[in-house]
């Protein structure tokens, strides 16, 4: 089976205002996905890199289609202070996004 029909890719971002005010968690998520990789077969990081333009950090992962994201959030959130997490509405065929940020 081709890895592209059981996979899909996905972008975790974390906003500006919650990168301020915990500067550390972009090297704890680095460190939670890091891990998430080595238990959970297919789920892989693609790419890591700041977005200038919106102040994000956007991690790019790929993970298998039965995977439930939303399971990968909550666990983060237990590593992590306080965040809400949105997806924002897109148009296909852009990929789908999850933003942490803070809970206000």
């Amino acid at each position: 089976m081709d890895a592209a029909e059981t996979n899909q890719v996905v972008e975790l971002r974390l906003t500006y205002r919650y990168i301020k005010d915990h500067p550390w968690t972009v090297q704890a998520i680095n460190g939670f996905l890091s891990a998430y990789f080595m238990e959970k077969p297919g789920f892989s990081v693609q790419r890591h890199y700041d977005d200038l333009e919106s102040g994000m950090h956007v991690w790019i992962c790929d993970i298998p289609t039965n995977m439930k994201i939303t399971l990968l959030l909550r666990r983060l959130q237990a590593d992590i202070p306080p965040c809400r997490h949105i997806q924002p509405a897109i148009d296909p065929p852009a990929r789908p996004q999850y933003v942490i940020d803070s809970p206000e």
